[in-house]
């Protein structure tokens, strides 16, 4: 019944309330986004939606106008060179991802499920599939955001989403969604072009540790 029902009467309740308590702050962004740097305030990009149909995701915009489009961050040679400076705020704080309030109204996204990824990412989607991930509908937070985030490997995450699955309900969707303002708070898991960050981290302390010994030998 909640999956089907009180789930999606939550996100449209919530999102409405959303939308009206942060319409100021929001038109606040937009005006420091027109000042900081050319271009539109928002940001639309294809992503991968419920049962893998694609939608338009919407975003303050926080890059350059000349960005490549349908990148994901990761895959840039030197992602902050993008960034303008009001967004790297907004991608820090994730103030970045508020008009997404407007997709999860819509119905396109949920507050708590599996990001939606790029339409592009085939190696995300394919792990996701192992999971039945692609068959819940994305949203704004969930369970892979507040254990690693952007220092996930890509068959981690998606092995997260799959247990957020399989536990779907009220009581961990609550624990979702309060673990990420502790997450947001501490900018847990926040790094730019850092998919797989912290296998990378393990990897470099263990050949530190690898130096270490042969030093003291």
């Amino acid at each position: 019944m909640y999956k089907h029902f009180f789930k999606r009467v939550l996100d449209l309740v919530l999102s409405f309330l959303g939308i009206i308590v942060l319409a100021s702050p929001m038109l606040i962004i937009a005006i420091a986004i027109k000042i900081d740097s050319k271009g539109p305030v928002f940001f639309k990009q294809k992503r991968v939606g419920y049962h893998k149909k694609h939608f338009y995701i919407l975003k303050f915009r926080t890059m350059r106008t000349d960005t490549p489009h349908d990148a994901p961050t990761h895959e840039l040679s030197d992602p902050k060179k993008w960034i303008t400076r009001v967004g790297g705020f907004l991608r820090k704080t994730s103030l970045d991802e508020l008009p997404q309030l407007f997709n999860i109204f819509s119905g396109k996204m949920s507050i708590i499920g599996p990001r939606p990824a790029l339409w592009n990412q085939y190696d995300l989607i394919e792990e996701r599939d192992k999971y039945g991930a692609n068959d819940v509908v994305p949203g704004l937070t969930g369970w892979a955001q507040i254990n690693g985030r952007d220092e996930l490997e890509i068959a981690v995450k998606a092995r997260l989403d799959g247990e957020y699955v399989e536990r779907m309900g009220f009581l961990f969707d609550c624990k979702c969604f309060f673990g990420t303002f502790l997450s947001v708070l501490k900018s847990d898991g926040v790094v730019e072009g850092g998919t797989g960050e912290m296998k990378k981290q393990e990897a470099q302390k263990s050949a530190e540790s690898k130096e270490e010994q042969k030093i003291e030998k």
